[in-house]
């Protein structure tokens, strides 16, 4: 069985190339069975979440990632998402591959948010605004800039020095980057706002949004977590990586459903509907959208089969 590490699934695993995989294979055929999602008390901290996310195909290999999300490690200086990937022959079952899980979620969850913004982000978006300083926040910026042409990012983060850093860890002649403090005027500044945090009080604004955004939620992957508030939610038409994770899963609709904002006749699609043609998605440069993410198997098994690929 090969061992694959961060750095050779980084590798293995770029922007360009790994979108239009995720696009291929929502528009495919593989079995997804809805991930098993268990919460571990944490004393002191935020309960961790277990998830085991299996994924297979009939003529292809049988996967499952099996990760750990420690909210409380941004304190202890460490990733909150640690896990592994194990990849297993379709004939044999024989396991072939073990994937670190880390770099294999980080890059195809923000692949999923380029392949969102592909079909629902202006063609002409130039400025991007990242909610979020955590392990994810680089990736997204750079899956965004692989899919439009961002020019320009404006990081946000409860911690202004971590986002100060961060910017310039990754600003270049190609990209400006700068980070900013007051989280209102980013947001009416970008074309895109992809958020990835773990909180649990809305941040983005409805009265903050302008004609022809494209908000991108990466983060508040649980009911009781939310990233916007409900103005924010209702002024966009609403999209979802899949129906069954994101109106399950993601505060940021499941709040709004439970208290009767919105309706699940407002969620226009998921990435299996826009992969395969059924829905057009951004319609005029005018409308505001919305992509929310929570993450499925599918993605990693499509990702874990692209780095074998590049490895062989």
């Amino acid at each position: 069985m090969r061992m694959v590490s961060a750095e050779e699934t980084r590798n293995s695993l770029d922007f360009p190339a790994l979108v239009r995989t995720l696009e291929e294979a929502f528009a495919g055929d593989a079995e997804v069975p809805v991930r098993h999602h268990h919460s571990i008390p944490r004393p002191g901290e935020q309960d961790a979440t277990l998830l085991l996310m299996p994924a297979w195909d009939t003529n292809g290999p049988t996967g499952i990632k099996i990760v750990r999300v420690t909210p409380g490690n941004a304190e202890r200086g460490l990733p909150a998402i640690m896990g592994v990937y194990l990849l297993m022959n379709e004939v044999t079952g024989e396991p072939e591959a073990m994937i670190d899980g880390q770099m294999l979620t980080v890059r195809r969850t923000a692949a999923a948010s380029g392949l969102g913004a592909h079909f629902l982000a202006r063609k002409d978006s130039s400025r991007l605004l990242m909610v979020g300083t955590g392990a994810l926040a680089p990736h997204l910026i750079e899956a965004h800039a692989s899919v439009r042409p961002i020019r320009e990012v404006r990081i946000w983060g409860r911690n202004p020095d971590k986002a100060a850093r961060l910017a310039d860890d990754l600003g270049s002649d190609e990209m400006k980057v700068e980070a900013v403090e007051d989280l209102q005027t980013g947001v009416e500044w970008a074309d895109v706002i992809s958020c990835a945090t773990l909180s649990r009080e809305p941040l983005v604004r409805g009265d903050w949004m302008q004609p022809g955004q494209h908000l991108d939620l990466v983060g508040a992957f649980k009911p009781d977590m939310r990233e916007t508030d409900d103005a924010a939610v209702k002024g966009c038409r609403i999209f979802v990586d899949t129906h069954a994770g994101a109106l399950k899963e993601g505060g940021d609709l499941v709040q709004p459903l439970e208290a009767g904002t919105i309706s699940k006749s407002d969620v226009v699609a998921d990435l299996f509907e826009l992969a395969r043609g059924e829905s057009p998605g951004r319609r005029s440069e005018d409308e505001r959208t919305l992509f929310k993410s929570v993450g499925t198997a599918l993605e990693d098994y499509a990702a874990a089969q692209q780095v074998l690929q590049r490895l062989a």
